[in-house]
């Protein structure tokens, strides 16, 4: 029966590990893989808002697909909704309202991360 080398083992999970820690593609490489302008996709977030104003936004990959991620605030409500367009079709991925405490959190996460 074979029995690997612990340092061959963990030679294996390094080179595995290194793979699953790569950078986030730049802004400018998700930028030449976008079919929909940032100006268009804006556009299409703020009709889902009314009287709403881009607090933020932001090109990205979510669950594997490229959106734009726009954070709209309105005067008249606490939070922001955030709305996320396909960066390929300019369909509206997804809509999510966010309370003032969760936006925070989420910055903060953000933050760490980078």
């Amino acid at each position: 029966m074979y029995k690997p080398s612990i340092a061959l083992v963990a030679v294996a999970l390094a080179f595995g590990m290194s793979h699953s820690f790569a950078a986030e593609p730049s802004q400018a490489e998700l930028a030449a893989q976008a079919r929909v302008s940032h100006a268009d996709a804006e556009k299409t977030a703020l009709a889902k808002v009314p009287q709403g104003v881009v607090k933020s936004a932001e090109l990205e990959r979510e669950h594997g697909k490229l959106v734009w991620s726009f954070d709209i605030a309105q005067a008249a409500r606490q939070g922001v909704t955030e709305i996320q367009v396909d960066a390929l079709s300019g369909a509206i991925v997804s809509v999510k309202r966010e309370s003032a405490s969760a936006e925070a959190k989420e910055a903060a996460a953000e933050a760490k991360g980078k």
